[in-house]
């Protein structure tokens, strides 16, 4: 069935269960492997703790990787958050992700909040929404210089709330081209982007990370899909898998990559 899901957080982080409860949900569920992404250290982010508890993760997963090794493959991951110069080194795959701006020599978390983004937009763009979300894509294309990173995190994260707010246009050809250029760029060093349904996980969207117009320009530009959840919980482990393949189906895909001890392979949707 090829049951993965790559991109898992846990209580080393801000997920509420422990890896092996994780292991366990992804066991009652069939799946044939399953990817730890805890985030990576930040020094500026108060939100994931003052003590950096890298090595202790590390060692969690290595050993749940011995421990159920005759029932499920694990792989060892990490969410890069783009500044926080991490050791990239003794992980199965990588990836990165930009949840905060450096505007002069501040850190400006943006996954907040309705009323958190608009302060944001008010604050530091003049009130400009499409300001704020052409920012946001010219920091993305930026990710390749600070790793070498297996798989884009959550594309468009800046329009978690677009259910609700509109804080800009995304059907304006002002905002595709930022997008796009932003792709254009992350696609000559990333191979692959996920479809990722944290946002549908914690009811703030009812579709996945990214729109349909972007997914069919990173297939334009010959990046592979891989489906993830953004599981901070083990009752959302796998949430959106089903809608994230007809999805990918619609967007002319016909075939999504999971990670296997040899690399990433595609598999048939």
């Amino acid at each position: 069935m090829h049951i993965q899901n790559l991109h898992t957080h846990t209580a080393f982080c801000d997920g509420a269960n422990t890896p092996e409860e994780m292991v366990v949900a992804a066991l009652s569920k069939g799946f044939d492997s399953l990817g730890f992404s805890g985030h990576s250290y930040m020094t500026y982010s108060k939100y994931l703790g003052d003590i950096d508890r890298t090595e202790e993760y590390k060692k969690a997963i290595s050993e749940l990787k011995i421990k159920y090794k005759d029932q499920i493959k694990i792989y060892l991951g990490l969410e890069v958050d783009m500044y926080s110069e991490p050791k990239m080194s003794d992980y199965d795959y990588l990836i990165g992700s930009v949840h905060y701006f450096k505007i002069c020599e501040e850190y400006v978390g943006f996954d907040k909040s309705e009323q958190e983004v608009e302060d944001i937009i008010n604050t530091y763009f003049n009130g400009n929404g499409m300001e704020y979300a052409k920012y946001y894509y010219k920091t993305l294309a930026q990710l390749p210089q600070y790793g070498k990173f297996d798989i884009i995190g959550h594309f468009d994260l800046i329009t978690k709330h677009s259910d609700n707010r509109t804080f800009f246009d995304e059907s304006s050809k002002e905002y595709l081209n930022a997008a796009f250029e932003a792709a254009e760029v992350l696609a000559k060093k990333i191979p692959f982007f996920e479809i990722n349904n944290g946002a549908v996980a914690r009811g703030y969207r009812k579709s996945p990370y990214p729109s349909v117009p972007i997914i069919k320009r990173l297939k334009e530009l010959g990046l592979g899909a891989v489906i993830t959840s953004d599981s901070h919980s083990t009752k959302t482990i796998d949430c959106g898998f089903e809608l994230s393949t007809e999805l990918l189906k619609e967007c002319g895909f016909k075939e999504k990559y999971i990670l296997t001890d040899d690399g990433f392979a595609a598999v048939s949707l």
